[in-house]
């Protein structure tokens, strides 16, 4: 049955229409190929056949399993739907045939046949850009080939555009031309730019996109090229942390815009021309103020090219018109005088012991506490400077104070002599006493503490004495034995005389009682006047007896 519908269905295909339209498919999908045009649908069919280029792939009777007549690549990709559509997995790019379907069909006149053809298209997006054919150098002005963008196996062929730091180029006259390339397939696109470098496209990063219906974001990777341009201008640096300091190196440094960067160039020094190769700087050694004012440095082949800059070399000198050890007398003038040399204006600070000064120490009388080490400290910038001199102040001494006191126990004396001189003055006392403490010789000023025990009023004296001269003071010190002396007799004498009263009262009592015995017939009034009397004169003796006891 199966072979006579065939035989029938081939004789039938002389009298068939065909239809046909595209189908669109993308890359790696399943595409359907349907067995009608448009909305048409087809009805009572008895046989369907499908086919490409006069190559038979599967075939179907009503009520029948389909039998895939295909031998290629396509007998395990192909299958019949339902709805008898051509169903293809896996589309590729080689799959873009023109199929067809062909249905015998049962109608009320008889058999017919209907001839359904589909042109399949494969969209594919396009693989990552890249470019090529890329230039060595760029030269300034000059129009040069950058390079040629290719994006490879896209269905439809992408375009391309070139980005410069990720901007669009578009084209300008004699500067930037895009040329679309002729590639040897269909599906490759390819893009030529030529390209007028400028100053400002050094370190610019190109690059180019494919724009594509089925992809965005596809960039190729940035590319930066060597732009060659001549020297235009030149700076003279001076290579230094800080600025230029007399008996410091110095290196100049000439810098030059053009690239490549010249190698050799002539530096201008102190009016003599050194010619420096395969170098950009020279290097002054141990300069001086000397060295201060302008160098320059110039292009060898192009002299005319050249940058100046004036240099001021820092230095600070320091001078004091007094040695290290200065000796002065007491009273005298201190002639000080700093001499000061430098490039700008210092700062001038003075110390005197570690202790810093208001102001210089200019002093038109000397004293004995103007001794001391004096020192001076000069700053400019970087530069520091240091002098110092160390000043005695001589003379005979003097004894500022002479003072006595009682120890802490109140046994003994301790004396006190302060005196000023220089040298260091010898102490001496007339009297014989323990040294308590000598405080150490400060800015000519000596104190000398002795403790004593007078056994009576002294006159002591303190005498201070060096080479330049003597002093004496005197002072009187009691003694701690006179005062209890006088304390004990001044007791004795109390008591004497408490005595001496106790006693008059005691004959003054006895007379008295003598007479009261030779009176004794007085009447009553009398002895009564006469106990009265004695009782007062018993209360007082009683109190002068209390008062001997004291």
């Amino acid at each position: 049955m199966m072979h006579l519908l065939s035989l029938l269905f081939s004789a039938l295909l002389c009298q068939v229409s065909s239809l046909e339209k595209s189908v669109i498919g993308l890359y790696g999908e399943t595409v359907e190929i349907p067995c009608t045009v448009g909305a048409n649908k087809i009805e009572n069919v008895t046989l369907t056949k499908w086919k490409y280029e006069n190559v038979d792939l599967l075939v179907k009777s009503k009520g029948k399993e389909t039998v895939v007549l295909a031998t290629d690549e396509y007998k395990d990709r192909i299958s019949l739907a339902a709805n008898l559509s051509l169903l293809l997995t896996g589309a590729k790019l080689t799959d873009q045939h023109t199929f067809t379907c062909q249905a015998l069909i049962t109608t009320n006149i008889g058999l017919d046949i209907k001839d359904f053809s589909h042109a399949l298209i494969v969209y594919k997006a396009p693989e990552a850009p890249f470019i090529t054919e890329k230039a060595a150098e760029l030269e300034i002005g000059k129009l040069t080939k950058l390079g040629k963008c290719v994006a490879k196996n896209a269905n439809p062929p992408a375009k391309i555009v070139w980005l410069r730091n990720n901007k669009t180029l578009t084209p300008e006259e004699n500067r930037t031309v895009i040329n679309a390339g002729n590639s040897t397939s269909p599906l490759d696109a390819e893009s030529t730019l030529l390209y007028s470098a400028r100053k400002e496209d050094t370190g610019a990063q190109f690059s180019c996109r494919a724009e594509h219906l089925l992809a965005s974001g596809l960039v190729s990777p940035p590319q930066t090229f060597v732009i060659n341009y001549s020297t235009e201008k030149l700076i003279l640096e001076v290579i230094s942390n800080s600025l230029p300091v007399e008996g410091n190196d110095v290196t100049l440094k000439c810098v030059a815009d053009g690239n490549p960067r010249p190698t050799s160039f002539n530096f201008h020094i102190k009016g003599n021309v050194t010619k420096v190769e395969n170098s950009d700087n020279y290097t002054i050694t141990n300069i001086s103020r000397n060295d201060s004012g302008e160098y320059k440095c110039s292009l060898i082949n192009r002299p005319s090219i050249e940058a100046a800059k004036n240099i001021v070399v820092q230095y600070l000198d320091v001078k004091l018109n007094l040695n290290k050890t200065v000796i002065r007398r007491a009273g005298d003038f201190l002639n000080l005088s700093v001499g000061i040399d430098s490039s700008a204006t210092p700062t001038v600070s003075w110390t005197k012991g570690g202790v810093k000064m208001n102001k210089e120490p200019k002093i038109t009388k000397l004293a004995y506490s103007d001794a001391g080490l004096y020192e001076l400290e000069v700053t400019m910038g970087p530069l520091s400077r240091k002098a110092s001199f160390h000043l005695t102040v001589e003379g005979a001494p003097v004894i500022r104070k002479l003072d006595d006191q009682n120890d802490k126990d109140g046994h003994r004396k301790v004396l006190i002599c302060e005196a000023e001189g220089s040298p260091k003055p010898a102490v001496s006392w007339n009297i014989n006493g323990t040294l308590i403490d000598e405080k150490s010789f400060d800015n000519g000023t000596i104190k000398h503490k002795i403790s004593v025990m007078p056994s009576a009023n002294l006159s002591v004296a303190c005498t201070v004495s060096n080479l330049f001269g003597i002093d004496t003071r005197v002072i009187t010190v009691s003694s701690h034995s006179s005062d209890d002396d006088d304390k004990t007799k001044l007791v004795v004498g109390v008591v004497i005389g408490l005595l001496v009263a106790a006693l008059v009262i005691g004959v003054a009592y006895w007379m008295y009682m003598k007479k009261s015995k030779q009176g004794s017939w007085k009447t009553g009034e009398k002895e009564n006047g006469s106990s009265e009397e004695e009782k007062k004169l018993e209360e007082k003796m009683e109190e002068n007896s209390q008062k001997a006891d004291v």
